[in-house]
């Protein structure tokens, strides 16, 4: 048997890194990236000296500051970004084409047709990586994405680790079953009142006792369990939409507050599709999402092709109408064409 040989790739802390190399100064200090309002903001991501004070992405910037006071928190700068990523993306070709990014500090890299073992292709990457960005990456290697995905996170940062075929059985038993793709605190707190915290565990399930705990979804734990994955690292993989949204600082207390930040988000959507005009698919439908003061969300929706300011305005309407709550968030943005329709509409033209 020959087995595939997947990388999963990861960027160390990524906009925080590049933060750090652009600003020299700040080494060694707790440092975060994302919104710096004490009220409303909510880190993206912080560097290794920031979660040593408990501060992690996606925590509110005011816990954040109360952890750790000395904490500098930087905007973000995706333009930036972006460009890193698009380096780092450039140096991935070098060894394979069958690439599948999953964000701008991560991807799936199957190198099955590489002479070289995994191990020694990441190790490579992740050279030439520092070498020419001055950032470190970390990688998991083995015959699958659930695995890769899995080791690439065992010797961060600045890290690698393989798991072989050999390696699975032991290597599954004594896993925590929160590891696993898919499993998150609902699903985590049902196993453990099942008393299952590892997947040796969970491998005592049958099938039949699976399915009858989580449905359908325990039919693929079932395989979860024993490290087996049959997705394909897929190059092309279809994006189904794109989308900003904002946070505000005070909330928005009227429509007509609603449609004064709603062209803001809209020229920011704009700009976010010239972006990706080389690649761009048909719009299908165009969306706006609101929260409101109690945390309650709604999306209204409806068929449109043209991301005009006055469609949205319309959703918008539709929307705000719904709760009479003041609005701390609004996200607008487009669904694309699936990408089988535009294969049938270009048969008929």
């Amino acid at each position: 048997m020959v087995d595939n040989k997947i990388i999963h790739l990861d960027m160390d802390c990524f906009y925080a890194a590049i933060e750090m190399r652009e600003h020299p100064e700040l080494a060694g200090k707790p440092l975060a990236v994302g919104g710096s309002s004490e009220r409303r903001g909510v880190l993206t991501t912080c560097n290794y000296e920031a979660r040593r004070y408990g501060v992690r992405s996606a925590m509110p910037t005011y816990l954040a500051l109360q952890q750790c006071p000395e904490l500098i928190v930087l905007p973000v700068r995706f333009d930036l970004y972006r460009k890193e990523s698009g380096k780092i993306r450039e140096i991935f070709t070098r060894w394979t084409t069958v690439i599948e990014p999953l964000s701008l500090d991560e991807a799936y890299l199957d190198v099955s047709g590489s002479e070289a073992d995994g191990a020694s292709v990441a190790a490579a990457i992740r050279r030439a990586i520092f070498s020419e960005t001055g950032l470190t990456a970390s990688a998991g290697i083995s015959i699958n994405k659930l695995l890769a995905k899995i080791a690439s996170d065992w010797n961060k940062p600045n890290g690698q680790f393989e798991i072989t075929r050999e390696d699975i059985p032991a290597f599954m038993r004594h896993l925590p079953v929160r590891r696993l793709w898919g499993i998150g605190d609902v699903s985590d707190e049902k196993l453990e009142r099942l008393g299952i915290r590892t997947c040796g565990e969970l491998q005592n399930l049958s099938r039949i006792e699976l399915h009858q705990h989580f449905g359908k979804w325990g039919l693929e734990l079932y395989d979860l369990c024993r490290g087996i994955d049959s997705r394909d690292v897929e190059p092309h993989r279809e994006r189904k939409s794109l989308s900003v949204e904002r946070t505000f600082t005070q909330n928005l207390p009227t429509l007509a507050a609603c449609e004064a930040k709603l062209e803001e988000l809209h020229a920011e959507l704009l700009s976010e599709l010239e972006s990706r005009k080389g690649a761009r698919k048909p719009v299908h439908k165009l969306f706006i999402k609101l929260k409101f003061a109690d945390f309650s969300q709604t999306t209204a929706e409806r068929t449109g092709h043209e991301p005009r300011l006055e469609n949205y305005l319309s959703l918008l309407e539709e929307a705000y109408q719904r709760h009479e709550e003041s609005v701390r968030l609004m996200g607008i943005g487009v669904r694309y064409e699936p990408e089988a329709s535009v294969k049938q509409m270009e048969l008929f033209f």
